[in-house]
């Protein structure tokens, strides 16, 4: 059996690796095994916490909303309820963009809401 010398396809695969692992510190963007562990390690944060920034931003919209509906006199359960009941379709990222920035408007929609 012939020996099989992987020069070209070897090399390439590890400059691969390495170009991930720029910016790592020290021997991890330098040494490729290193360098290999700490980048299949950093795709498996990057894929789990793509999906955890989703929940992340839920939770400080749902926590932002609930500060500024309690202002207004409600709790965040009552106002999404009610909200519900008066067929109020604003979902909750623009909730808490209005209650940060706009206080007048969400005063308003806590308003309706509670009329429903």
């Amino acid at each position: 059996m012939t020996r099989v010398k992987r020069g070209n396809v070897a090399r390439k695969r590890r400059n691969k690796i390495l170009k991930l692992a720029k910016g790592f510190r020290g021997g991890q963007s330098k040494l490729f095994r290193t360098a290999n562990q700490r980048v299949m390690k950093a795709l498996r944060n990057a894929y789990r916490d793509r999906r955890r920034r989703k929940r992340d931003f839920r939770r400080l919209w749902i926590t932002r909303i609930n500060a500024a509906s309690r202002q207004q006199g409600m709790s965040y359960s009552k106002l999404i309820g009610q909200m519900k009941k008066a067929n109020i379709q604003i979902n909750r990222k623009m909730l808490a963009q209005m209650a940060v920035l706009d206080p007048e408007t969400f005063a308003k929609v806590v308003e309706v809401a509670g009329k429903a």
